[in-house]
């Protein structure tokens, strides 16, 4: 079995994943990983933007899967 690895979600984000990525990678829920960085960041007076923008950049993106749901087809009427 592979070793899980943290990556930033593709379906679970809001703004750039970083929080869907943890609560995937942890197995918390996603609205409780969402609300602690909220707290976290109003308690420290915004320190912690800086360091969900370094996540953001440093955590690689969830890589794509073959099952992707496909783009809806245009029909024509």
């Amino acid at each position: 079995m592979p070793a899980k690895k943290l990556t930033r979600s593709r379906d679970d984000r809001w703004i750039a994943g970083v929080c869907g990525g943890i609560a995937e990678f942890t197995g918390i829920d996603t609205t409780v990983v969402r609300v602690i960085i909220a707290i976290a960041t109003l308690l420290g007076a915004g320190s912690l933007v800086v360091i969900y923008l370094a996540c953001w950049l440093l955590i690689p993106r969830e890589p794509a899967t073959a099952l992707s749901p496909e783009p809806p087809s245009s029909s024509s009427h």
